[in-house]
């Protein structure tokens, strides 16, 4: 077990300059990654059906089979990380990922298409968040990871916003293969230098990490995976992230069965990534007083009675922006509050396979919540006993952490 030593202001300050580089480039390579791997899919679903001469949920069902990939590559890619560092992973990964756009925009029918964003899923889970989070657990220190993580996931958070009205501008007027040769190779250009040049090779800034070997990281991977409080941390953030998949895909057609005009169900949609950015800043300012469990359970809980209260308010237009609101600030803690909660917990050794076991079953409840809530939906004739699962499995995830906020006998690694 590593012996902790208290800072000195020098040594802190040296890894903070260590630290703002790595940050920096990763919050523009999240941002375009996000923006070019994930969320342009949504703006070429339709005219790829119709040029591929398909159904839309036949190409939806690509991106299913890309967010199931990047579940079973978590695990060996956290190892990787944990053993040799992030910069030749995320260098390769977003070689592969640009080629994997470049060759989706070639595809000729719906098997190559599901071929190619097995690529992708490989390709993601190389450099999006999984990856990028145990690059700032390696290379800050405790008091750095906090402002470290909000800085990524709020530069990032505005991915959608930046990409998918650049997306639809380039699929207007060159159409969706072009554009998405475009996006590859703007992709390529930004991503690929930043992870080279900026992203450690290893992990760095703590002598004490260049000594624990092979065995002592199996070792932390084996107490925490023994861990009560690991699986209640798994519960959580697995119900939490199944019951927000289910909210975006289905709140639109919810609020416009209700009677609202679709316009304005978009538009009340949207105020989820809005409000997702600001609940990281809140929810980040809170940890210097509470803890991270505390915190995160509160906006859970402020989530449960959010989604409940949905179906009552709902139907006049401040009812619905006002749940929607509340809804929404809870739609990014968990993001920032996975990686924090478990350094705390487990400390850094090992950490990236101790987060990738965590996000196995997580991507995978996320991929199949909302379809799962269609079929409730279709099975009850309306979405309120959706609703009435969302709010319990967000009250479920605050409870988990609340039982998860003390545990006993951890093996913290923690700096």
């Amino acid at each position: 077990m590593l012996r902790l030593t208290s800072p000195t202001p020098a040594s802190t300050a040296e890894a903070g300059g260590r630290l703002r580089p790595v940050v920096a480039a990763l919050a523009v390579t999240q941002t375009i990654g996000y923006g070019v791997l994930y969320y342009v899919f949504s703006v070429f679903l339709a005219p790829m059906a119709t040029d591929l001469h398909t159904t839309t949920a036949a190409v939806t069902g690509a991106l299913t089979v890309s967010v199931l990939t990047t579940a079973a590559a978590a695990v060996p890619i956290g190892r990787w990380l944990d053993r040799r560092g992030g910069r030749g992973l995320m260098t390769f990964g977003s070689v592969l990922g640009a080629g994997a756009v470049l060759a989706w925009s070639q595809v000729t029918d719906v098997g190559q298409l599901y071929a190619v964003f097995t690529v992708l899923g490989v390709a993601s889970a190389m450099v999006l968040y999984e990856a990028a989070f145990a690059v700032v657990v390696a290379t800050s220190t405790a008091a750095q990871r906090a402002g470290a993580l909000l800085a990524i996931t709020v530069v990032a958070g505005f991915a959608s916003t930046v990409f998918l009205p650049t997306a639809a501008a380039l699929q207007e007027r060159h159409g969706w293969r072009t554009a998405l040769v475009v996006l590859a190779l703007t992709y390529a250009v930004i991503a690929v230098p930043l992870h080279f040049l900026a992203v450690p090779a290893r992990p760095r800034g703590h002598p004490a990490a260049a000594a624990v070997d092979h065995a002592a990281r199996r070792a932390a991977v084996r107490d925490a995976l023994r861990h009560r409080g690991f699986w209640l941390l798994t519960a959580a953030f697995v119900v939490h992230g199944s019951a927000v998949s289910v909210v975006s895909v289905h709140l639109i057609s919810y609020l416009t069965g209700l009677g609202h005009p679709a316009a304005f169900a978009a538009t009340v949609a949207g105020l989820l990534g809005v409000m997702s950015v600001t609940g990281r800043i809140v929810a980040t300012g809170l940890t210097r007083r509470r803890s991270t469990a505390a915190v995160t359970a509160a906006v859970f809980g402020i989530q449960a009675g959010a989604a409940a209260a949905l179906p009552v308010l709902g139907h006049t237009r401040p009812g619905a922006v006002c749940c929607v609101v509340l809804f929404g600030t809870g739609f990014g803690v968990g993001t920032i509050a996975r990686p924090a909660l478990l350094a705390q917990r487990y400390g850094t050794t090992g950490y990236a396979t101790i987060a990738a076991a965590l996000t196995v079953p997580t991507t995978v409840a996320k991929a199949g919540a909302p379809l799962a809530a269609a079929g409730l939906y279709l099975a009850a004739g309306t979405y309120t006993p959706v609703l009435a699962v969302v709010s319990a499995a967000c009250a479920v995830a605050a409870t988990c952490l609340t039982l998860a906020a003390t545990p006993a006998g951890s093996p913290r690694q923690d700096r």
